[in-house]
């Protein structure tokens, strides 16, 4: 199995690029945030995620250990294959993918190419629990400022998320901005207290 590869960016397509080590071109499928940051010529570190399947082995790289982190979580969910799973990472980076998942926005994860409603669905489901009991590096769970576990999304901050999505806020920016009011403020805050500082966040945005 390979799981790193560190050479010279040979050619960046649309969905994957090729990485030549020592003269052997490794075709890799990467998100497009990271071949994004991929240059022609220039070096490159990737970890890689190798799929073998009956008809073909897949190469997957990332720059970042969150990302690929992400990306075996997303592949453990049925329906969810590489490319799908790139698709979801390369609308929403890490960080953005643990709040959606965490806030319940499955808005945000029907974005992605290959995505359908029923899907989005699934992957919030079966990826909330699985998310919160892992380090994810840079895709961390959403966390208080203090560093203990976000709030649950029920109860108050269930209702000032859905406050400020009646505002016109998408439902992850609005459960972020509602994470960080809740760790002002402390448990058992009422709702208006809540919106109040969380319309503040939001504005200092």
């Amino acid at each position: 199995m390979i799981a790193k590869l560190t050479g010279t960016v040979d050619s960046v397509g649309a969905d994957g690029a090729v990485i030549d080590v020592g003269g052997v071109g490794y075709l890799v499928f990467s998100s497009r945030r990271t071949l994004d940051r991929l240059a022609v010529g220039a070096p490159a570190a990737l970890l890689v995620e190798t799929q073998v399947r009956e008809d073909h082995i897949h190469l997957y790289g990332f720059l970042e250990s969150g990302e690929r982190n992400w990306f075996r979580l997303l592949t453990n969910v049925q329906g969810v294959g590489g490319r799908v799973a790139l698709a979801v990472l390369s609308v929403l980076a890490p960080q953005q993918l643990a709040t959606a998942i965490f806030a319940q926005d499955r808005a945000a994860i029907a974005r992605a190419e290959g995505i359908g409603p029923k899907l989005a669905g699934r992957i919030v489901a079966e990826l909330k629990e699985k998310a919160g009991g892992l380090a994810l590096g840079p895709a961390e769970p959403v966390t208080s400022a203090a560093g203990g576990a976000a709030p649950k999304s029920e109860g108050p901050v269930a209702d000032a998320v859905s406050a400020l999505e009646n505002l016109g806020y998408g439902r992850s920016e609005a459960y972020a901005a509602v994470v960080v009011a809740a760790e002002r403020l402390g448990g058992g805050t009422a709702v208006e207290a809540l919106i109040a500082v969380a319309l503040k966040a939001l504005a200092a945005k």
